[in-house]
């Protein structure tokens, strides 16, 4: 068996199988079954290396074998847990004749269980000295090698559980995802924020620009469609009177692929009742300093060989501002100007047309290499007809309150006033039925509806977050924070 970078022969395959059997006839599980740990081999090493346990006597160890060193009637080994590697020593003196015989049915890879006193060597190595193992789970394939199956991208985003396995940079990189995650959750809670879940599966495909992904529900017989945002879902909550809301979500846009684009993608929505996108630029400056100072421990990171100070206040430039000087583009000028003034600056549009997603786009290619000079960037006068759910602003209708923050390079978030007015909401959608006539959007009739019950004034935020985990690990792909991203076949 073969794959790219990591070759598989059928001898060692059938070699492994054979020591398998080999224990089954000896009366050992080859799989095994529960086995009680006495601790993560960091705590057991921490606490021996402080004094905590020495007196301890007996402990009881389970990791993967990473590699084997057999001399005369010892054996050295190291294993591995999710927290650290521990070496054993196995001496035949100290184990029973049945266990010594095992050692010959070992292989890296395999998954053992083992119980011990720990000490130190002469060169200063916590080890555990054995007293027996025991197999808990053989290894038919070996691990990849060293500096082949761990260099493969292939291999790391296809067969992702041989990255973690080998590579304790990637493992990290996952766990630090995990923290920030737990930690944006605790930051909103503590604010008094509900945390909820709405529909992955929805009739209509709104809340966000974007090309949905279809389904059919066979019982109802009725398309539904993976969400592309959870945006109208929430704010019917605080219709409902829950004035302070967030969800963790999954995502879905049946669109490119890139490093910074996959088709799943994690996002943060949190909406704030009587608040508005001022509010909101606070909030997202106290969050992610507040998490680089917790999970990466300052506020100045690196990220693409370049400094970003996450200290506020951040930078603040207007999209309205930037549109007239670059491209001559004002708020007076229809969509057909907007599309003749940028073709008059070399920007192609495809069939001539101009829709929101691509002018978005434009603007992303404008900002992105001024976010990345050292300081995030908000960005905010946008246009009113690029911004459906986003109130207007008070002295200026073409305008819209809202932002996107840009780091490192990439958009990372997106906020608004949201719009409250059911009559101007319905006209807004029906404005942008028209502009993006390639949109497969239709009227969210019960959204209205619910608007015409009352909803507060209210302030929305979305945050990638897998782009603010990349930004935070520094990591320069997108695949290199979601554990099983989408790949060709």
């Amino acid at each position: 068996m073969s794959g790219k970078g990591y070759i598989m022969s059928e001898d060692i395959l059938n070699i492994r199988r054979d020591k398998a059997k080999a224990l089954k006839a000896r009366g050992a599980k080859p799989f095994g079954s529960r086995f009680e740990k006495s601790n993560t081999l960091l705590n057991l090493k921490s606490d021996f290396e402080k004094g905590d346990n020495k007196e301890s006597g007996l402990i009881k160890v389970a990791g993967r074998l990473m590699n084997l060193r057999e001399h005369g009637k010892s054996l050295f080994c190291d294993i591995k847990d999710h927290t650290a590697k521990m070496q054993l020593y196995i001496k035949k003196d100290n184990v029973s004749e049945e266990a010594w015989a095992l050692k010959e049915l070992l292989d890296i890879g395999d998954i053992i269980g083992a119980e011990g006193e720990l000490f130190k060597t002469r060169t200063g190595e916590t080890t555990v000295r054995v007293t027996s193992f025991i197999m808990l789970a053989k290894s038919m394939r070996p691990l990849p090698e060293k500096w082949h199956g761990l260099k493969d991208i292939e291999i790391r985003y296809r067969q992702r559980y041989l990255d973690l396995i080998s590579n304790d940079e990637a493992k990290e990189v996952f766990i630090t995802r995990s923290r920030i995650i737990s930690s944006i959750r605790r930051f909103f809670d503590e604010r008094g924020y509900i945390e909820v879940e709405t529909p992955m599966l929805q009739p209509i495909a709104g809340g966000a620009a974007g090309k949905p992904f279809k389904t059919h529900h066979n019982v109802y017989d009725k398309d539904l469609y993976l969400r592309i945002a959870p945006e109208l879902y929430l704010k019917r909550l605080l219709v409902g009177g829950i004035e302070k809301v967030y969800e963790i979500n999954k995502s879905f846009r049946n669109e490119g692929v890139s490093p910074r684009h996959n088709p799943e993608f994690t996002m943060l929505e949190a909406y704030t009742a009587y608040s508005d996108y001022n509010d909101l630029m606070n909030l997202t400056e106290e969050l992610v300093c507040g998490l680089a100072k917790e999970i990466i421990g300052k506020t100045i990171i690196e990220y693409k060989g370049k400094s970003i100070d996450l200290e506020p206040p951040w930078e603040r430039v207007s999209f309205a501002d930037m549109m007239k000087e670059l491209y001559g583009i004002s708020t007076k000028d229809d969509a057909d100007k907007w599309a003749a003034k940028l073709e008059q600056k070399g920007i192609k549009l495809e069939g001539n047309k101009l829709s929101k997603t691509k002018l978005i786009n434009i603007v992303a290619d404008i900002i992105e290499p001024k976010s990345d000079k050292g300081k995030p960037v908000f960005v905010t006068d946008y246009f009113t007809e690029l911004c459906p759910l986003a109130k207007t602003c008070d002295n200026n209708s073409a305008i819209s309150e809202r932002f996107e923050l840009y780091m490192g390079g990439m958009e990372i978030a997106n906020a608004y006033s949201e719009l409250n007015d059911p009559i101007e909401q319905e006209k807004r959608f029906k404005m942008q039925l028209e502009f993006d006539k390639d949109t497969t959007d239709v009227i969210d009739s019960d959204y209205i509806r619910a608007l015409e019950h009352g909803m507060p004034p209210t302030a929305g935020l979305g945050i990638g977050i897998d782009r603010l985990v990349m930004i935070l690990t520094g990591q320069e792909s997108i695949r290199d924070v979601i554990l099983f991203p989408q790949l060709k076949s």
